[in-house]
């Protein structure tokens, strides 16, 4: 409880500027993880401290501060340097290595753009999928959009856990993982969605 206690006496210090700044660093490469910042600011929401609406908010915009972050990098560098940075000594301090890279642009290749969405709800993944993206020069609008969704998914999920069960630590480690199955499902059941529209619309094009 003391971890708790501190956090929020953070939070309520920061405000939202800080859950920005602190999920624009969890969306990069370092890894620096989500439910340490959204978790507690909720729970600050449901003690009518902050507003719960822009705790979400800000913790979308981070996200796609963070992750804007490492497109740019990627697209600029390219994926030999990177993957070559990736490796040095100073990266593995923050746990970074080429394999998670690698890990990630396996990921993007198999589900193509949409992995941007997926992969935010995906652990190791979450912080490095916005690199392949780069490397491959992803239409900038869509990645932001993609982007977008995923985050606000997961953002969603980590604020209703603190909203709700804040108070409650072992109920909060008893629903975390249920309420990520949902939501990594409730992402791919979008994704199909979409598939699906745009078969749809081809569909209707060629008739």
């Amino acid at each position: 409880m003391d971890l708790i206690n501190y956090l929020l006496d953070i939070f309520g210090q920061m405000g939202y500027r800080g859950i920005i700044v602190l999920m624009a660093v969890e969306s990069s490469f370092v890894p620096f993880p989500s439910e340490v910042v959204i978790t507690p600011a909720a729970y600050l929401a449901s003690r009518g401290e902050m507003n719960i609406w822009l705790v979400i908010l800000s913790g979308v915009a981070g996200s796609l501060a963070g992750a804007i972050f490492n497109y740019v990098i990627a697209l600029y560098l390219g994926k030999a340097l990177v993957h070559k940075l990736a490796d040095h000594r100073f990266s593995k301090l923050l746990m970074i290595d080429s394999k998670k890279v690698q890990k990630a642009e396996d990921y993007f290749l198999k589900y193509g753009n949409m992995s941007t969405l997926i992969g935010r709800l995906v652990p190791v993944v979450r912080q490095l999928i916005s690199l392949p993206a780069g490397f491959s020069k992803m239409n900038f609008g869509s990645f932001l959009l993609f982007t977008a969704i995923g985050s606000g998914i997961w953002t969603c999920i980590l604020a209703a856990l603190g909203y709700f069960f804040g108070s409650n630590q072992k109920m909060l480690s008893s629903f975390y993982h249920e309420i990520t199955y949902a939501g990594t499902i409730l992402g791919l059941g979008f994704v199909v969605f979409l598939v699906i529209r745009k078969k749809r619309k081809k569909k209707g094009k060629g008739n």
